[in-house]
């Protein structure tokens, strides 16, 4: 005989979920009491519940392995609500769980009570309650929806009260995760075809690239057939920058420099492309598209009419890709590679000042490789996406289909905990770091060893600039008044503030030396923003 919460322990474990992230209730409790008797799952405690999604989300990213997030009735489930949108718009499994009233005040008017199973209908996979005899079934079930393609979050509400009611043992059905079929041969002939026919084609890389590991596949298409590759942000890492073939990001800072390139393609080869992050017709030319993924392309009819749809397993796709009998394709990759140089260089640190640009050249220079680097949105994501060197893809992490403010700091302790051995660096603006700041005290309780960049400019820099690219005032912008002074520590956590190279290059080497949290706080000029961002991307 066991009881509900340890049962869900126990269950969770078995399946490889280490962690579950959230701020606990008076029901829960029952729960974490079976969590702390169950060796091999840990409850960890966290300032805002919305960072436990961000957390569950990166810890799967890194290792592939499911983690858990849990928020109580009301105000709880409402703050996870953005972390647990977060997995399902960047295509993360996770399982969600908060507190629902028992059977008999569900439907009443009670403290706290709304309808979680309507709450986060539009934001996860699967909805269900737990129920004391099926327990296991229930748990096996939802972690095989949350991993199948496409894979997200899903949502257990817990029943107040049933932590402690005794279960039995449960047969029932296995629920294996959805494998993905072959694509069509009709489907696989047609993108035959096109290719065949094209002078010059364009690989273009999303989401779905990263999740079904096409790294080699794509670099042998690319070397074989001589084609740019570019990338949305969230497939960084897919192809080295230094690549011949790399071409660069898709809307992140110099854009239109990138577009110099893709306006050339006569077609668009997308590979695990999700316009979660960018619909086609944002960007691309008036030419064929031939989409590979699990799920057809959702794209506007009237722009985009020629589409050649292969759905099903990727890897089986670019095989037939791959052995295809035709030569190399009609690019230029000299020319590819003065542009590559160019933009690179411009986005390059200033030899004399300290701007936006030091902050991802200077960082880049002091870890290794395969360090981790998760950023935050806001005008300095749109130049890390481009400028940011990545090694492999999970070496930065950051939100592009969420784009939700305050990924940056939750995601860094994630990857700390899930790779304890790696170095971790995060990169946030001012904004970003006001709404997660508590957790910079869940990082100094756990005692990681993470660097955080905080860059100060007092603004939400991206939102001000928009507003000057229409000719607005700057209005409603502004984060701190004229009488911001720095600390010297937040929530145990040492800060350097720094204004120039000199001493930021100094700060980074101090903070990485350190055996626990540091925050290095970067005053920068930010107005250089203004000649890198948002170009227009037709």
């Amino acid at each position: 005989m066991s009881n509900v919460a340890r049962k869900m322990a126990e269950v969770l474990r078995d399946f490889g979920i280490s962690y579950v992230f959230g701020v606990p209730s008076g029901n829960w409790i029952d729960f974490m009491e079976g969590i702390r008797l169950t060796e091999g799952i840990e409850f960890i405690l966290v300032s805002n519940e919305a960072s436990g999604g961000f957390m569950a989300d990166v810890h799967w990213r890194l290792t592939g392995r499911l983690a858990a997030c849990f928020g109580t009735y009301g105000p709880g489930a409402c703050n996870l609500s953005t972390g647990v949108c977060g997995g399902y718009l960047d295509r993360s499994p996770l399982l969600v769980f908060a507190d629902e009233m028992p059977d008999e005040k569900l439907k009443r008017i009670v403290q706290m009570n709304i309808d979680n199973q309507t709450l986060f209908k539009p934001i996860t996979k699967w909805q269900t309650r737990l129920d004391p005899l099926t327990v296991s079934q229930t748990l096996h079930k939802a972690c095989s929806i949350s991993l199948s393609e496409v894979p997200g979050p899903v949502y257990i509400g817990i029943p107040a009260g049933i932590g402690v009611v005794e279960t039995r043992n449960e047969i029932h059905d296995e629920y294996p995760v959805q494998s993905v079929p072959n694509p069509e041969n009709t489907s696989i002939e047609r993108m035959k075809e096109l290719f065949s026919e094209a002078k010059k084609p364009l690989l273009v890389l999303g989401i779905t690239s990263m999740r079904f590991n096409l790294r080699d596949e794509i670099v042998n298409i690319a070397q074989k057939f001589e084609l740019p590759v570019v990338l949305t942000p969230m497939a960084k890492g897919m192809l080295p920058e230094d690549h011949p073939c790399y071409a660069g990001v898709l809307a992140h800072a110099l854009s239109d420099r990138v577009s110099l390139t893709y306006q050339q393609a006569d077609l668009v080869v997308g590979i695990g492309y999700d316009p979660v992050e960018i619909n086609y017709e944002d960007w691309m030319p008036s030419v064929p598209l031939i989409h590979i993924d699990t799920i057809p392309a959702d794209v506007d009819a009237v722009k985009i009419h020629n589409v050649c749809n292969v759905t099903g397993d990727l890897k089986y796709a670019l095989k037939c890709l791959n052995d295809m009998k035709a030569g190399k394709k009609n690019w230029d990759l000299e020319a590819l590679a003065e542009r590559r140089s160019r933009i690179f260089h411009t986005l390059a640190s200033p030899e004399d000042g300290f701007d936006m640009r030091s902050i991802p050249a200077r960082l880049r220079d002091i870890p290794p490789i395969n360090g981790i680097m998760t950023c935050d949105v806001g005008a300095h994501l749109h130049l890390i996406g481009q400028a940011w060197k990545t090694y492999s893809p999970e070496c930065q992490f950051m939100t592009n289909g969420c784009s939700s403010m305050g990924f940056g700091i939750p995601a860094a302790i994630s990857a700390k905990l899930s790779c304890p051995e790696r170095q971790v660096a995060c990169v946030t603006g001012d904004g970003g770091f006001l709404m997660m700041a508590g957790e910079i005290a869940t990082a100094v309780r756990l005692g990681s060893k993470i660097v955080f960049v905080l860059i100060t400019d007092r603004n939400l820099s991206l939102i001000k600039i928009k507003q000057q690219r229409k000719n607005y005032e700057t209005y409603g912008t502004s984060l701190f008044d004229e009488n911001y002074v720095s600390s010297n520590m937040f929530f145990g956590a040492p800060v350097l503030t720094v204004q120039s190279q000199r001493e930021y290059q100094q700060a980074l080497y101090e903070a990485f030396a350190a055996e626990r949290p540091i925050i290095i706080e970067a005053r920068v000029d930010t107005e250089g923003y203004n000649g890198l961002l948002l170009k227009n991307i037709q």
